[in-house]
């Protein structure tokens, strides 16, 4: 462990101190950190799950009232009509997508997605854990409408994989951790895909060019190598309405400019850069040397990091609790569950999430590493393995947003969510369950034979759980 500087030597935030200070109820550092971390998000998303399913079965609460309240943006005779729930589904979560869209192109372009043999386990995994579940349903529902409903369960949603695993996984799981979130991140570009391509009903051609032309100029931006996010934000915007009127769902918008964003590290010329204009406003602070002196700063981190910094506060604790509380809401009502119980849509979906899922990654990873194409990260071993393909069976998010697409029936609608909500509580079980009594035999702490010891931290220890910000 490397220690952490004592932040109470740092210098305060930027900007002089307010005359009157108002009292903020106390948080403690400790649930600050939790509540950064993906354990907080994955929580923020199981409590608004709760309260929706709570507010759907309140008599006369109102929750489908709400959510279908109708909502407009007009600009002349121009204007976009729709409800919350679609403002939620088709705006805010192309926000979330545009996150997903963000950590591709970075782990792409210099994280651990550049190194093949890393890359391949996953990849395939994620390729088994697409395709069984789909076979799965496909298995119980094979005639229309049901069978419309294949893509529900072929995602895993990252955020709670990824939470589960930091409250429920474990010790030390963070070579597991790298493991799924690039096999989720496959997952989502798998699932992606079967959005825009399976889940469209119709086109508008001149909407689809537009949308293609404003594509381009994003990679020209690229390519241009514009280091401002203005750009980006601005094209960005114009390209979801032209994919909106295209019919295709709009969320794919955010995909692309997630994509296009570049991640390249920049040169160090511009740290250079950074201390002649830090230079210029000790010596005479002024708007114009200030503004540039800012400028340089945001010069040197790439566009990438610097709009994920920005957005994955508001995609964690945001976007995805308040999509889980616009989606979440299903009427359990005594016919409602008896008729889920027993209804094929329902049990192909938790039979694919939980078993699809499971055996489809374990299947997957096991050719890669039998081939000999691609290795597992660490210390990570089957059970390990076996662990988080049972978690992978979390397919919430990606998953309830489908099922509103595949089904116009409230009644299937109905039946996929609780098969969605079922099937991913009994992974989260199952999986935590599994990781628990394997990390137990299988720790992931411990130095293996062919590593060397690694040296100890020199100077005093602080702990950081008392340090304040």
């Amino acid at each position: 462990m490397v220690s952490r500087p004592n932040t109470a030597s740092l210098p305060p935030r930027p900007g002089p101190s307010p005359r009157v200070s108002i009292p903020v109820p106390h948080v403690s550092f400790p649930l600050q950190r939790f509540l950064a971390t993906e354990a907080g998000g994955g929580l923020l998303l199981l409590i608004a799950t709760v309260v929706a399913l709570i507010w759907a079965n309140i008599p006369g609460g109102g929750y489908e009232q709400f959510w279908h309240t109708e909502a407009s943006v007009r600009v002349g005779d121009l204007a976009i009509d729709l409800d919350l729930r679609h403002w939620v589904n088709d705006l805010a979560m192309a926000l979330f997508f545009l996150t997903v869209g963000l950590e591709i192109s970075r782990e792409v372009t210099v994280g651990e997605l550049r190194r093949p043999r890393t890359v391949v386990v996953p990849v395939l995994g994620a390729i088994g854990g697409l395709v069984l579940p789909a076979l799965i349903y496909v298995a119980f529902n094979p005639s229309p409408p049901a069978l419309h409903g294949w893509g529900v369960p072929v995602s895993t949603d990252t955020a709670f994989l990824v939470g589960v695993l930091a409250l429920f996984g474990p010790r030390c799981p963070d070579q597991l951790r790298l493991f799924l979130l690039t096999l989720a991140i496959a997952d989502d570009i798998g699932a992606i895909g079967v959005l825009a391509v399976v889940y469209t009903d119709s086109v508008s051609v001149p909407a689809l060019l537009a949308a293609f032309v404003l594509t381009l100029v994003l990679v020209a931006l690229r390519w241009a190598r514009v280091w401002q996010l203005q750009p980006y934000v601005v094209v960005g915007m114009l390209l979801w309405v032209a994919v909106f009127v295209s019919g295709v769902h709009a969320t794919l918008a955010g995909v692309v400019v997630g994509l296009l964003v570049p991640a390249t590290p920049v040169e160090p010329e511009q740290v250079e850069r950074l201390r002649y204009f830090g230079r210029a406003v000790i010596e005479r602070a002024d708007a114009v040397r200030a503004r540039l002196a800012a400028a340089a700063a945001r010069a040197t981190v790439p566009p990438n990091d610097r709009l994920q910094d920005a957005l994955h506060p508001v995609s964690a604790f945001l976007v995805i609790p308040v999509f889980g509380l616009a989606n979440a809401g299903v009427r359990l009502d005594g016919e409602t569950v008896s008729r889920a119980m027993t209804s094929p849509v329902t049990i192909g979906i938790v039979v694919a999430l939980v078993a699809g899922k499971t055996v489809g990654i374990s299947a997957g990873a096991a050719i890669g590493l039998r081939t000999g194409w691609g290795e597992l990260p660490g210390r990570v071993r089957y059970g390990h393995l076996l662990g988080g393909a049972l978690l992978a069976g979390i397919g919430f998010t990606i998953s309830l947003f489908i099922a509103d697409l595949a089904f116009d029936d409230p009644l299937l609608q109905a039946e996929a969510k609780i098969g969605v909500l079922a099937g991913s509580l009994l992974a989260a079980v199952l999986g935590s369950l599994a990781l628990r009594c394997l990390g137990e035999r299988l720790p992931l702490c411990t130095v293996g034979d062919d590593e060397a010891m690694p040296e100890l931290p020199t100077g005093p220890w602080r702990d950081p759980t008392l340090t304040q910000r």
